[in-house]
């Protein structure tokens, strides 16, 4: 006997489109237009599974969940929504629905959510959260790629799997960890960031698992370290892939035992933090250079998560520049409109920054422009320095490149080095004029000296500090 589908939508021309779908897909369907209409099928015990939309006249589809979760446990829900945002996906997952789906979707994608969930055994449908979340939009855009992040993050939000985000700088790494933290069950707890490309190599395993009085020369005081500060919240480790390999080895060893000692101490005290992980590098490339231990990737990349770069989601642009300027109107700069020209040519831009770049452009427009319209003359004389920008380097950039030569050489002369050493040394003489080069190119500006480079940007500042390399006061960082 053919399962029976519950169709909600008051969109008729939707209701008819997922009938015949459905309907060739083998399934009976009934379909309404109203939530009353839903919620008497249930409560009669009628149906198989639900589709419901979000918005309909009489009640939120959203509403409705936790009713028909409560009177037919086992029931299960789709929910469908024009409201493509994150908080719509969190709301629909953490009520009780089997699967969120945005309009427009592909209706063999749906008939496939559809047979997956009747096969599904009804214990695992249910999520068990009826949580609250505020509307809130920590993360902006409706395009295919941002819908399938909230999707993933929806699932995750009940969850302690780690997470491994990758994504060039700016795209927003630090904005999912949050959100996995802020609407995750470990909400109520702390959320410690710590990034890897900022901390001397030497302080890092201080910096995460703190130290004893004594421990090294100038631990005058015991120190809390990160993972003790994060204690049954989340551990955002960005950069990963900027660890050194005495540290990984540590880290693998937490998440292996779940537990750890503080530099120069000896009791072991239990790590309950949540991992979420970020880089801007190719792990695997760095794996393969013997930079990064495979069997630590393996254990950070449980979840993967690709954040795109801002160019392969230009449709989101007007919606995130209205939310951007909207930000900096509530701090008290002026409202701005940006015109459908000088909007399309802010589309068309490749934007190496992604997301940070375009925020910090669209701050500029309102803090330094007259007038209320922005047309596209002022958008190309912003953009003008920036247009034969290259975008960022995966990896270490042009650094990776010197590197490989010199251990070409010393792989083909090793038995000839005059010294040890030298190959730090030489590496060191080469990145210093390099990045001097780099900087007076850009009259010091060291956003787009690392694009130049190839590095990020934490990591160029680093490399400034421990190279002692002079840079001009009141230069951009």
């Amino acid at each position: 006997m053919a399962s029976t589908i519950l169709v909600a939508d008051d969109d008729r021309s939707i209701r008819t489109v997922l009938d015949e779908a459905l309907g060739r897909a083998g399934y009976e369907v009934r379909t309404t237009g109203t939530a009353a209409a839903l919620w008497q099928w249930v409560s009669n015990g009628d149906g198989d599974l639900v589709i419901t939309d979000v918005v309909m006249p009489d009640e939120s589809g959203l509403d409705l969940i936790p009713r028909i979760r409560k009177l037919r446990p086992n029931l299960r829900i789709v929910v469908m929504s024009a409201q493509s945002t994150l908080m719509t996906a969190v709301k629909a997952i953490e009520r009780g629905a089997f699967e969120y789906l945005p309009k427009p979707f592909d209706l063999n994608q749906l008939v496939n959510v559809v047979r997956r969930a009747l096969e599904t055994p009804p214990a695992a449908t249910s999520n068990g959260g009826e949580g609250e979340a505020e509307d809130q939009l920590p993360l902006i855009g409706r395009s295919a790629a941002m819908q399938e992040i909230y999707r993933t993050l929806a699932r995750l939000m009940g969850t302690d799997l780690t997470v491994m985000i990758e994504g060039e700088s700016g795209t927003g790494k630090e904005l999912v960890a949050r959100a996995l933290h802020d609407y995750g069950k470990r909400r109520d707890r702390a959320f410690v960031a710590v990034n890897m490309a900022a901390i001397p190599r030497e302080l890092i395993e201080s910096e995460l698992f703190g130290h004893e009085k004594g421990a090294f020369t100038g631990a005058t005081s015991r120190n809390m370290g990160r993972f003790q500060q994060a204690d049954g919240g989340t551990l955002f480790l960005d950069e990963i892939g900027d660890m050194p390999l005495e540290a990984q080895t540590r880290l693998l060893r937490v998440l292996q035992e779940g537990e750890y000692t503080t530099v120069g101490g000896r009791a072991s005290q239990r790590a309950d933090v949540r991992i979420v992980a970020a880089t801007h590098r190719d792990l695997r490339q760095l794996i393969r250079q013997g930079r990064f231990r495979e069997d630590l990737y393996f254990r950070l990349n449980v979840v993967p998560i690709r954040l795109p770069p801002l160019r392969e989601r230009s449709d989101d642009i007007p919606e995130l520049i209205r939310s951007f300027l909207a930000r900096a109107a509530g701090e008290g700069l002026p409202w701005k409109i940006i015109d459908d020209d000088a909007m399309e040519r802010l589309k068309r831009h490749s934007w190496p920054g992604n997301v940070r770049e375009l925020e910090n452009l669209v701050r500029r427009l309102a803090a330094l422009y007259s007038e209320e319209m922005i047309g596209v003359d002022v958008v190309d004389a912003e953009l003008a320095d920036d247009t034969h920008t290259a975008p960022p380097v995966e990896g270490n950039g042009i650094s990776d490149s010197v590197e490989r030569h010199l251990k070409s050489y010393f792989l083909a002369h090793g038995d000839g080095l005059p010294a040890a050493g030298l190959y730090e040394r030489v590496l060191r003489e080469v990145e210093r004029p390099l990045i001097t080069l780099s900087l007076q190119a850009t009259r010091g500006n060291q956003i787009k000296a690392a694009q130049i480079l190839g590095l990020n940007r934490n990591t160029l500042r680093k490399k400034i500090r421990e190279l002692d390399i002079p840079v001009s006061r009141g230069a951009p960082k």
